[in-house]
């Protein structure tokens, strides 16, 4: 058959088949919400990586669809940020253009793909009316003292003219044009989510997060427990009184032989302007420069472990509160305004990093015990905060590596920061019914000279009158950055035409949390982190229903160039789905992605991986076609196999093991293959292949005589007695003693409590138990059970 007549032939069908996979607020069926991260729409549409999970995601949709449940699989946009920026810049264009032609396009490439996606609850966080809410979400969290104005310190190419993040900046340089980058203090909106960090560790335990995922999140938030430490600096003519650290480890107090601040601290121009302190204008000339050349780094930079370590000795000196002896205070790149204090006390005897400071700039060592591993760390902390605390000196407090959120961006293309300026009231927030606030379309959107937003040279933006005491005022011109957008986008799925409110309570309690989130590990620190602490805020306002926004993630692996490098267009090994398809077929596509390996591995692009699948779709629809024509009866050889099949494929799709799924296929067909089956069989077989291969599944369908859609039926259900040969023994233990064996179904294998309590009823095992109390029972699954007793 030609794949190309036939793929036409099912998209003009399924697109006029609204109810397809359509998904229902009001039914009664169980529901299962199935998420991919939506995409940036960019110029040169789907990649590989795109068309792996999107296809993951889909496969366990459609299976789910099947097993009787209503499915809710959505998708969108992503689609402020600035790529789409660079991009209209470069081309002279509207980002507003561009984006509705990339959407419009990925939109054309994942229909020609058979996603099932609910195309009625599309979203783009760049349409008014859901940023709306982004807006409306904004003002929640200032009006909860949750958002706030500071000065912080942002990468700056004075070449493009705007604030970069840190991971836009490559070896001092800007990613964008390779202009030598320097650190600039901007005025900021800032969001509290360090206000979380404990909650956002705690909620970790409601959810089903494999302990990658868990790690990675607790990891980020960085939570350490130890002491705050007061420092009095020894000249009476510093502005600067005294310096705190915190530190983990305050039972090595005595062994602090000097301080180490950032270069960005406040003790560092309170140096530079104060000429009456005792230090030279060598040694002052010497620190302006090493600050002027740590602005230049990016913070990854800095805190990178392998790197030699620089300084510069403050002039300064602080009192050690444990032993009152003088230390130096010297400034390095290495510790940051923004994490903890900005300043530490460096112990060289017990932290390998301070050792090679000291050891560089022939500072003194000294060991607080002779040998640590002999001594309880946790102990000696415990007793060390309480004597600073007895000694006035500081006290016992927490720490993260989690930073408060900084959520202002001087770009055109993102959602307007909902927030006036008024000389009289200060900061106050737009009044909610006159949002959204719209981004407006203009001609010219260039960065500015001054690192302002482009829109602050829009004056009929800019200036508006103060909702609070009417008088003149001037509307915030920073836009939100790219996980405004996506921090709640899930949210709106379940309600997407709600005029009223960002989502319907009841709605929202109908499909939350959602079941599986599917993404790329490289979203399961920031976004995931972010997407939570919205979620949980959200939740205190009693928006949402449930303390956690998802109930599993699972992270999709990555596919390699056929040289088993990252695809680039640089390195000339980029696979383009669509072209892969235009080829050979969409269903022999996605089949070859699902069957490379598992769906979280890695794994590289071979041609002749791909053919052997292909091979196996064409053997497939001849066999399907010629039993078809034969008109068989059942058989039991035929019904051992169908039932293997799918026993061991539900099984498989519901773990998201798709290349052990389609393996089970291939050597069913095998099987098969020496038989003839049934027309219902023929019909089972093609259920089992639909959710892999929904073209020709549906072509061959129909060809049986079907009206409906095969992806509106049920999947089939294994009949036990065909299952005789899926049977395990397992040893049966009485305090580590094998007493008798257990037979068992593979299906009966799965449930803890079933088998232990087959394995007691055990005649051999019963007399053993006479007069004993089990005290604990263990069970290695498809292994063994060991019954531990006493008495």
């Amino acid at each position: 058959m030609d794949f190309k007549l036939i793929e036409d032939k099912w998209q003009r069908i399924w697109a006029e088949n609204k109810n397809l996979y359509k998904a229902d607020d009001k039914s009664d069926k169980p529901k299962v919400y199935v998420l991919n991260e939506f995409p940036y729409p960019s110029g040169s549409g789907l990649h590989v990586g795109h068309a792996f999970s999107f296809t993951g995601g889909d496969i366990y949709a459609r299976f789910m669809r099947m097993r009787g449940n209503n499915v809710l699989y959505p998708m969108g946009w992503d689609a402020f940020g600035l790529p789409t920026e660079n991009y209209a810049i470069k081309m002279k264009r509207k980002p507003q253009e561009v984006t509705k032609e990339n959407t419009d396009n990925f939109r054309n490439q994942m229909k020609k793909l058979a996603f099932s996606f609910d195309w009625e609850r599309e979203i783009n966080t760049t349409d008014p009316q859901y940023y709306k809410w982004t807006q409306w979400i904004f003002i929640k969290l200032f009006e909860a003292g949750l958002a706030y104005k500071k000065e912080m310190p942002i990468n700056w190419c004075p070449s493009c003219k705007i604030g970069l993040a840190n991971e836009e900046v490559v070896d001092g340089k800007c990613e964008r044009c390779g202009s030598e980058v320097s650190r600039r203090n901007i005025s900021q909106w800032v969001v509290k989510i360090t206000k979380y960090a404990d909650r956002l560790i705690d909620g970790l335990k409601d959810t089903s997060f494999i302990d990658k995922v868990k790690q990675a999140q607790i990891n980020w938030i960085g939570k350490s427990e130890g002491a705050k430490i007061r420092f009095q600096i020894s000249d009476v003519r510093s502005q600067i009184k005294e310096l705190e650290v915190f530190t983990t480890r305050p039972d090595t107090l005595s062994g602090a032989t000097f301080m180490v601040v950032a270069p960005e601290h406040e003790l560092i121009n309170g140096i530079i302007d104060n000429y009456e302190l005792r230090i030279t204008n060598e040694e002052r000339e010497k620190i302006q420069e090493y600050v002027k050349q740590a602005r230049k780094k990016s913070e990854m930079e800095r805190t990178e472990l392998n790197k030699e370590k620089t300084g510069v000795f403050s002039g300064l000196y602080a009192i050690n509160p444990i032993n009152n002896k003088e230390i130096p205070i010297w400034i390095s790149d290495f510790v940051l305004v923004s994490y903890g204090t900005g300043a530490i006390m460096s112990v060289p005897a017990h932290d390998e990093r301070d050792k090679e400071f000291a050891q560089k700039f022939n500072l003194p060592i000294i060991n607080v015990y002779d040998d640590e591993k002999k001594v309880n760390v946790a102990e000696e902390v415990k007793k060390a905060i309480e004597l600073i605390i007895n000694k006035g000196i500081g006290e016992g407090a927490s720490s993260y590596h989690l930073r408060d959120w900084i959520f202002s961006r001087q770009h055109y293309w993102g959602e307007p920061i909902p927030m006036i300026n008024c000389p009289k009231c200060g900061w106050v927030t737009e009044k909610e019914e006159n949002l959204p606030i719209v981004l407006p379309e203009v001609e010219a959107y260039e960065p500015t000279d001054d690192g302002l937003s482009p829109l602050s040279r829009i004056e009929s933006f800019v200036n508006c009158t103060c909702p609070k005491c009417g008088g003149v005022a001037k509307r915030e011109t920073d836009t939100m950055p790219n996980w405004a957008g996506s921090d709640w986008y899930f949210m709106r799925y379940c309600d997407p035409h709600n005029n009223k409110e960002l989502a319907s309570f009841d709605t929202l309690k109908k499909w939350l949390p959602v079941n599986v989130y599917i993404g790329g590990d490289e979203h399961n620190t920031l976004h995931l982190l972010y997407s939570r602490f919205i979620h949980q805020f959200l939740y205190d306002l009693k928006v949402v229903p449930t303390p956690e926004p998802y109930a599993v993630r699972m992270s999709h692996g990555v596919i390699l160039g056929p040289d088993n490098n990252r695809m680039s267009k640089s390195k000339g090994n980029v696979i383009v789905p669509e072209t892969v398809a235009d080829k050979y077929g969409v269903d022999v596509v996605r089949m070859y992605m699902m069957f490379m390996g598992p769906f979280e591995g890695t794994m590289a692009w071979n041609e002749n991986t791909l053919m052997g699948v292909k091979r196996f779709l064409d053997r497939f629809e001849k066999y399907i076609i010629n039993q078809i024509n034969n008109k068989s009866a059942s058989n039991d050889d035929c019904n051992l196999v169908i039932n293997k099949l799918i026993f061991g494929l539900t099984k498989d799709i519901n773990e998201f093991g798709y290349n052990t799924a389609i393996a089970k296929l291939m050597g069913g067909l095998n099987d098969l293959e020496k038989i003839k089956i049934d027309k219902n069989s023929i019909e089972v077989l093609l259920k089992l292949l639909a959710p892999f291969a929904p073209y020709i599944t549906e072509e061959l369908w129909s060809q049986t005589g079907n009206n409906n859609s095969i992806h509106s039926t049920s999947w089939p259900v294994a009949q036990e007695k065909y299952l005789i040969d899926e049977v395990v023994k397992l040893p049966v233990a009485i305090n580590g003693k094998v007493r008798d064996q257990l037979t068992v179904t593979s299906e009966q294998l799965r449930v803890k409590e079933n088998v232990v309590a087959m394995a007691k009823e055990l005649e051999n095992v019963k007399k053993w138990l006479v007069g004993k109390t089990i005290i604990k029972e263990i069970y290695v699954e498809g292994k063994m059970i060991n019954l531990v007793v006493k008495g």
